[in-house]
């Protein structure tokens, strides 16, 4: 073989590296894969939360709202206790054969797709969906007995959704940063316990990766 044809095969080698590792670099698979499931989640629980809020009273779809707002903190909560957990107490568990231990590590070997999932994807759909909540109680309340502006009603339910979120992520980092392991590991625990029940693993075990 020429040297100029050595020469080509080693820029086609170097290209091919170069996108399999940019691909793996940013995780681009994951990209698009979040980004299609959180577009037909976000339709569904749209669509879900219309159905339900447009039957029920008042009072009920404020109790959803704030259910809604607090699944948001909660699942806040979790993405960042798994990118500050150590794992260290987690293998200690796990060779003491403590059951959720080693999930919790798997949850911890895949945090930036798990924190990704808990900060963005839920926490976007909770924002969308309280937000049709929060235009179904105006819709409501404007057309109630005691005649209320929709304006004023659209600022005030806006302001106390937001003034909620704030304040209850605003908890709920301090929360996460504190008890980061104990958070982790009621969240390796009760997906573990689903895992057993749908008979699949929603976290991928990185460890058997590596012995494949």
């Amino acid at each position: 073989m020429s040297k100029d044809g050595k020469n080509k095969n080693n820029r086609n080698v170097k290209k091919s590296n170069g996108t399999t590792g940019l691909w793996k670099k940013y995780n681009l698979k994951w990209v698009i894969v979040v980004s299609i499931w959180t577009f037909l989640l976000t339709i569904l629980f749209s669509i879900a939360a219309e159905v339900v809020l447009m039957n029920t009273t008042v009072i009920i779809s404020f109790i959803i709202l704030i259910i809604i707002v607090f699944l948001g903190v909660f699942s806040d909560m979790i993405g960042i206790a798994v990118t500050v957990a150590s794992d260290k107490p987690f293998h200690a568990m796990a060779s003491d054969r403590v059951e959720g231990a080693r999930y919790a590590i798997n949850l911890l070997k895949n945090a930036s797709t798990v924190s990704n999932f808990c900060n963005d994807v839920v926490g976007d759909i909770c924002g969308i969906v309280s937000g049709v909540a929060g235009a179904n109680i105006i819709l409501q309340l404007a057309k109630g007995p005691v005649l209320i502006n929709r304006a004023i009603l659209t600022i005030l339910i806006t302001a106390f959704v937001a003034s909620l979120t704030v304040g209850g992520k605003a908890i709920g980092k301090s929360l996460s940063i504190n008890q980061s392991h104990i958070i982790v590991f009621n969240t390796a625990r009760a997906l573990n316990y689903i895992d057993k029940k749908i008979g699949t693993s929603i976290i991928k075990d990185q460890s058997k990766n590596r012995r494949e």
